[in-house]
């Protein structure tokens, strides 16, 4: 049966805990999910929930779908490099992070008496979630950098959310919630391990468009880091099912302004060191301290993979480059496309390489 562990001690706690971390601090993760079964996917679903055989939930009656997952996979060639992009900021509320809060939602809408669940975010997070919630009728309390864009905290009001805006840095809004959890639960998109095992769907999804076939590479942009976590877990899974034969590398692309990953993969450190934050146009990856940093980093070194950063400037002509491309997505997202170019010399002619495209363009004022 699955359950929560802690990735430090071990501790071991029931999928129905209401809790966000283990007793000792350590974050934690599913284990013990239902093997991989190509045979049972439901091939008439074309959301994530076709794999509802690896999401550990008990009642049809409790999914909550808003039709997210099965994104488009492009494939286009940007600063000479082919790549395959995943159109996931055609999901539902325009990010990839309506993967995580749909499972989330799904099993929070098993718990009897709960009405009221808190997060902190830089916006899309904070507006996946409150959407989500909304249609199942769960009151959300979302805590956000004062100086998050505009549009993704009007679409985080739209949805009903009681949206508090928090000066300071973007760990301000992280500690206002963690004290809210004293009376809400803590429905986060960092250390819920309900929201993680959503992000899985999304290594899935690729192998089963690419004929099941492994890709070579995958190329995120990180701050947190979950997603590309999320990615690798899934392929974990399949490789021990046996649906594929190998692993792809991990590649994570930071901006220079805050990059702890990088500096901490750099060093040879196996966990992150906290730093202080810059300013820059990528807000979603502006993260100085990640929790599952830890975790990360040993997915990228098994991996065989690496860390780049890149400055605003590459990120803002990325940006444009991609919408001349006629996919116009928002600054974070283009920080991978940006690392492309770097990464160029270390892709050989015959690789697939696949890259996610986190969020759209209209959740941020255009850079310049």
């Amino acid at each position: 049966m699955a359950k929560f562990s802690c990735t430090v001690c071990d501790t071991t706690y029931p999928p129905d805990a209401e809790i966000w971390h283990c007793e000792c601090g350590g974050v934690l993760e599913m284990t013990d999910l239902p093997a991989f079964d190509r045979d049972a996917i439901i091939k008439e679903d074309y959301t994530l929930w076709r794999y509802r055989h690896t999401l550990c939930l008990e009642k049809d009656e409790h999914i909550v779908s808003l039709g997210e997952g099965f994104t488009s996979m492009l494939e286009i060639n940007i600063y000479g490099v082919p790549i395959h992009a995943k159109a996931e900021y055609m999901s539902p509320t325009g990010s990839y992070k309506d993967r995580g809060a749909s499972v989330m939602v799904s099993h929070l809408n098993s718990f009897d008496k709960l009405r009221w669940v808190v997060e902190d975010s830089s916006g899309n997070a904070g507006a996946s979630l409150a959407a989500y919630a909304a249609s199942v009728g769960l009151k959300t309390r979302i805590y956000v950098p004062a100086e998050a864009s505009g549009p993704k905290l009007s679409q985080i009001a739209i949805y009903g959310a009681e949206l508090h805006t928090v000066e300071g840095p973007r760990s301000a809004a992280e500690e206002a919630a963690h004290e809210a959890t004293n009376k809400d639960y803590y429905a986060s998109h960092v250390y819920n391990p309900l929201f993680l095992m959503g992000l899985r769907t999304f290594a899935y999804e690729v192998v089963e468009q690419l004929g099941w076939t492994v890709p070579d590479n995958f190329v995120f942009p990180v701050g947190q880091g979950t997603f590309l976590l999320g990615a690798y877990r899934g392929f974990q899974e399949m490789l021990a099912a046996g649906i594929i034969d190998r692993m792809p590398k991990f590649f994570a692309v930071q901006t220079r302004a805050c990059d702890p990953i990088f500096q901490a993969f750099r060093r040879g450190f196996n966990d992150v060191q906290p730093l202080a934050a810059g300013r820059t146009v990528a807000e979603g990856i502006r993260i100085t301290d990640p929790p599952r940093g830890r975790q990360v980093l040993q997915a990228l070194r098994e991996s065989e993979g690496t860390v780049l950063t890149v400055t605003d400037r590459e990120v803002v002509r990325a940006q444009r480059a991609m919408a001349r491309l006629g996919l116009f997505i928002e600054p974070t997202s283009a920080v991978a496309v940006a690392g492309l170019r770097k990464l160029d010399k270390m892709l050989d002619d015959e690789d697939v390489t696949v890259m996610p495209l986190t969020g759209g363009g209209l959740k941020a004022p255009v850079a310049s």
